[in-house]
């Protein structure tokens, strides 16, 4: 099959399996390389130690070490924006808050069978030997730079990739081909820009990241990231930022959510993104905001019913339940938030020891008499240090 024709049935093919954007672009290391680099130098990926293997190093630098022979790679995007919760869902402090990317069905398991489809169909067409491999969020790549290649769109202060039609909820998929393309697709489901867009003068995303997680223009510290502190962080929440996280338990989407561009946003048609039947009126908020009390409340099977096909398993109930400590630490002594004290109360004997002492920190934050003595009275038979500090104050 000749390029052109090749590259059209390919774009065909991209688009019925219902990705919103597609370009393909020689496989050279991303232009952004060296800024990376300096970002792992100065450890602003904080404990996330898999971004600064030297394995990985080695691989973003030098593609082949991923696929000898690699030519190509075809970049695709699925838009995933679910809508946005009524401020008197989302602000209200006895809930927590799920970042939109985690309401339905974890994208992982949405895209990745799609591009595996995809690989197999073009090694089909060409009648070659074609060697590829796939990612979705895994590899040793930076995909949001390959994607700004790819013509997706920019890279805005957030250090998201921005279309400036569509805005920034979008997944990132790839595929690292053998096969080399001497024409280009030129396809409208890719929203080729006529000019280069930028953030220009705003810094709303700086200015509102609850954490201050941004201290430059396109640069993210990601140890001040909620997004980092609810999902990646294995370990203890630093005190100093446990009270600017608010109620948020998995991710956060401020740095988007105020970003003008996605005003732009439009509703994504896969059905699985949207949390049950997210387009009837009666809606479960209870899914994409849940009450702090139920997911305090999660024991092991509880939290691997409720969460099974979400991307909140990856985290597992002891970081969630950690998360939700702290959202309640955060609902402290406003109306109702002595509901919380029995079942974190209860929490202080948890087998483990970072919701024990998350959980303490919480009840200081409640500060009711109720409160401060069960921490005094859990504190009697703790053997844990640094639970033991935790119960302190």
């Amino acid at each position: 099959m000749k390029d052109k024709q090749l590259i059209q049935t390919l774009e065909e093919k991209v688009r019925a399996l219902g990705f919103n954007f597609f370009g393909m672009i020689p496989a050279q290391p991303a232009r952004r390389l060296q800024a990376y680099l300096a970002w792992i130098a100065q450890e602003r990926h904080g404990k996330m130690g898999y971004l600064a293997r030297p394995d990985r190093m080695v691989r973003r630098q030098d593609l082949q070490v991923i696929l000898p022979g690699v030519q190509t790679i075809l970049c695709v995007g699925l838009n995933y924006f679910p809508g946005n919760v009524p401020a008197h869902i989302s602000q209200d402090p006895s809930r927590g808050r799920i970042s939109n990317y985690a309401w339905g069905v974890d994208y992982h398991d949405v895209m990745t069978p799609r591009l595996e489809e995809l690989a197999a169909w073009l090694q089909a067409q060409t009648q070659a030997a074609v060697e590829s491999r796939v990612y979705v969020d895994t590899g040793a790549i930076l995909e949001r730079d390959h994607g700004e290649t790819a013509v997706f769109g920019f890279t805005g202060k957030n250090t998201m990739l921005i279309n400036p039609r569509q805005g920034s909820f979008f997944f990132l998929g790839e595929i690292l081909t053998t096969i080399s393309f001497t024409a280009r697709p030129q396809s409208s489901i890719q929203n080729r820009q006529s000019s280069v867009p930028s953030c220009g003068s705003c810094v709303r995303c700086q200015n509102d990241c609850p954490t201050g997680a941004f201290p430059e223009p396109y640069v993210l510290d990601a140890r001040r990231c909620i997004s980092y502190l609810t999902i990646e962080l294995k370990d203890w929440i630093p005190r100093e930022l446990r009270p600017l996280m608010g109620n948020w338990i998995y991710g956060c989407d401020v740095c988007q959510e105020v970003c003008p561009f996605n005003r732009f946003a439009k509703l994504t048609a896969e059905a699985g993104f949207y949390p049950g039947d997210w387009r009837l009126e009666s809606r479960d908020w209870g899914v994409v905001s849940p009450p702090l009390l139920e997911i305090l409340a999660l024991d092991e099977a509880g939290f691997r019913e409720r969460f099974a096909n979400s991307p909140v398993k990856r985290i597992k109930r002891e970081r969630l339940v950690r998360n939700a400590c702290v959202a309640a630490g955060n609902w402290g002594s406003s109306a109702g938030s002595g509901q919380a004290v029995p079942i974190l109360s209860a929490l202080l004997a948890d087998p483990n020891p970072l919701i024990r002492g998350h959980a303490a920190w919480a009840l200081h934050q409640i500060g009711s008499d109720v409160a401060k003595t069960a921490v005094s009275q859990a504190r009697l038979t703790e053997t844990d240090e640094q639970v033991r500090l935790e119960m302190l104050s």
